[in-house]
């Protein structure tokens, strides 16, 4: 969840009012531009998906050309329960792209689409950084309510990282989506994220098509700028995810 590629020096943050339906907001002190996740689960549902981000920062050598990639399988359990594994990959630019680490992630349906104003749901995720010998595990709150074509998504989550060489810590970690389902092969959205020493925002479009067979193919394309001196001047991420029974 957190790549420790995305970690940032201390800074003070700034005070959020509530955003959406939730009733408050927890500043993040830890970030990783990645996709908004739903919380809807879609029984014997099986997935292919890859996600890639790209950062660029004239300022900052270390991080301008980093790319992250991760490739992941899952499939739905039950109408409650999907899961999912993910092998990450990294490159700094000037060096090969390798895999660094895998990740295990669950998701839980908390409610049913519906039935109260906004549907909830868990994220679980356990990750493994190989080279390092470096774990963290997290645990995401999931929200999205729609008013008409409008939808709102929010992620809030709470994570632990814990090695033989780093010092344990908590992290927490916003993401936010405001989306406009101007019709399936495409719906323009902005994203919002808050970390440890990030902030960032930017615009995201999205679109799926359906095939035959109860096949489809979703894709997702975007650019968050940071909104202060801290962050990476861009982050370009990219998803597409291929379903199928």
């Amino acid at each position: 969840m957190l790549h420790p590629w995305f970690k940032y020096g201390s800074q003070s943050g700034l005070p959020l009012a509530a955003i959406l339906f939730l009733p408050a907001l927890v500043l993040a002190d830890g970030v990783v531009v990645d996709r908004v996740y739903d919380p809807y689960v879609q029984p014997l549902e099986k997935e292919l998906e890859w996600r890639s981000l790209v950062v660029g920062d004239a300022e900052d050598p270390a991080l301008d050309r980093l790319q992250v990639h991760r490739l992941g399988v899952g499939y739905g359990f039950s109408d409650r329960w999907s899961g999912e594994i993910y092998l990450i990959g990294a490159d700094g630019g000037d060096s090969e792209l390798e895999v660094e680490a895998a990740e295990l992630e669950a998701k839980w349906q908390l409610t049913e689409q519906g039935e109260y104003a906004a549907d909830w749901g868990l994220l679980f995720e356990l990750e493994k950084e190989f080279g390092e010998n470096q774990w963290e595990g997290a645990t995401t709150l999931l929200a999205l309510r729609e008013w008409g074509r409008w939808v709102g998504t929010a992620n809030l989550a709470l994570g632990y990282e814990w090695g033989r060489e780093i010092e344990s810590e908590w992290e927490t970690e916003l993401r936010l989506q405001g989306r406009y389902r101007l019709q399936e092969s495409f719906e323009p959205a902005l994203e919002f994220y808050v970390g440890e020493d990030y902030r960032g925002a930017g615009p995201v479009i999205r679109g799926s098509h359906r095939f035959t067979g109860a096949r489809s193919l979703t894709w997702e394309f975007g650019v968050i700028l940071g909104l202060d001196g801290v962050s990476p001047e861009q982050s370009w991420r990219l998803l597409v995810e291929y379903e199928f029974f």
